[in-house]
Formats: C-alpha cells, structure tokens, sequence
C-alpha cells in the first residue's frame, strides 16, 4: 500500500463483520482458558453492525430455511454431537462463514416448529441477530452463589428472557455469567439466526456445550430451603442431560461474501 493512501473499507458487511471481531476478540492465552468479555464500546460496535446486515448481505431470501440444501463441509463443534433422526424431518441447517481460536462466524436456519434445546456457551460471549422470520427464545443464568436441588443433581438457575422475537429486531448479547447464557430456541416461522461465538466451542480445551433439561421452581426443592427473591415463576432448576437424540442437524453450503483473512 503506498504511503498516506488509506486502506480500502471492507468488500462487504460480513467483511466489515470479520475485520471487527478481529480486532476485538482476543485469541485465549493458554489452553482451556476464555478470555475476559470484550468492552461494552467493542460489543456496542459488533452489535449496531450486525444490526444493519440483511438476509441479502450473507446470500439469504427470506424463505431460505426451508430450501433443501446442498451438504458442505461438515466442521462444527456445535453440530458433531447432534444425531440425525428420520429423514423426512426438516433438518436445521449450519451454514459456516468463519472460524479460528478467538471467534467464529455463523448462521442457523431453522425450520418452522424446529428446536435448538437448551444449552450453555461455557466462558463465551455470544452475538446473536435474527435475520428473518420469528422465534421463540427462552433463556436464563446461574444463581450465585450456586443453589443445588436437594433431590436430584439439578441447580438453581434465573430466568433471562421468555418471549418471541420477530425481525427486524436488535442483536441480542449474552455473557459467560450474565444476559442468558443458557438458551433455547423454537422457531416460530422459518428463521435465520446470524451467530458470533467468541471464543468457539472447543472440545480440546474444554468448551464444551452442555444440554438441559428445566424443571418449574415448585417442582423441586433446594437443599437447606434456600429463599428466593421474586416470583417463583422466574427460577427454574436446570438438570444437565445426554445431547438430545432428536437435533436434527445438517451442514449447508454457504453462498453469501467470503472472508478474506486479515495478514498479522
């Protein structure tokens, strides 16, 4: 690049979303470690870009989730403990834009009446934009200091968010500890959920996605009868289980802008 001549702005939005991770999330230290979430101003920015991009940007109609769709690569960490379930089910597809050790870059379609159970995102910040259609999205976090169940092996968890969304809406964000780690999604009509997980799954560190199951408040009791604050309707114990036999997931093909790798 000749002196004083300003670098080209991104080729696309998903560029603009790459080189803006890049630059915000931290590659982890040492191994089995996550790092610190990012500053609120570095998520602002990742979120009013994801705020902007559309179905169009990442090569998507509107109607896209229930296309059948040709295989790809099949390289997620998310998707090798999803087992398939009879074939004429409509799977839920991943389409992989990007990934390294810091981040990686995503999008789920999702079928109408499709599932993603509950399930954590251990030591990660996570991104979340819907880029079409509704859902219904359930969440929570742990209560802490950590509250068992006395009856079986099930802890305390705070309910986050219980409603439907509908795009165009804001990108959510969710934290290791805070804005509802552990989440389900059920869609409502066919949809499509731009993802950034940082840092990824990794079963060689350790960042592992753990599945739950959630029991009502009233139907358990806690061990030393811990109070809570509030309407018992906002507490849920949460039981960790087997990945579910019934995730129907598939790899798709990408067609949306490629990432061209930033050189360090």
């Amino acid at each position: 690049m000749a002196w004083g001549v300003p670098p080209r702005p991104p080729s696309s939005k998903v560029q603009a979303l790459y080189e803006l991770c890049k630059r915000t999330f931290p590659s982890p230290s040492a191994a089995g470690a996550s790092p610190s979430p990012p500053p609120a101003d570095a998520v602002r920015s990742i979120s009013s870009l994801m705020d902007t991009i559309t179905p169009a940007d990442v090569g998507l109609r509107d109607d896209n989730a229930e296309d059948d769709r040709g295989h790809g690569f099949f390289e997620s960490n998310f998707l090798k403990g999803s087992a398939r379930v009879a074939r004429w089910a409509q799977p839920i597809t991943y389409l992989h834009i990007y990934e390294c050790d810091a981040f990686s870059i995503g999008i789920f379609c999702l079928p109408t009446s499709a599932v993603i159970p509950l399930h954590d995102h251990p030591g990660m910040t996570v991104l979340s934009k819907l880029l079409y259609g509704s859902m219904h999205v359930k969440s929570y976090d742990w209560i802490e200091p950590t509250v068992l169940a006395s009856t079986q092996p099930a802890r305390l968890a705070e309910l986050h968010t219980d409603d439907v969304r509908t795009a165009p809406c804001p990108t959510s964000v969710l934290y290791p500890q805070s804005g509802g780690n552990m989440h389900c999604f059920t869609s409502v009509s066919s949809c499509a959920v731009l993802d950034v997980l940082a840092p990824p799954y990794s079963e060689d560190v350790g960042r592992i996605c753990t599945y739950f199951h959630d029991y009502p408040f009233s139907s358990l009791s806690a061990a030393g009868q811990t109070k809570i604050a509030g309407n018992p309707d906002s507490y849920a114990w949460l039981e960790a289980i087997n990945t579910p036999v019934n995730i129907y997931m598939r790899p798709g093909m990408y067609t949306g802008p490629k990432v061209q790798e930033l050189q360090t």
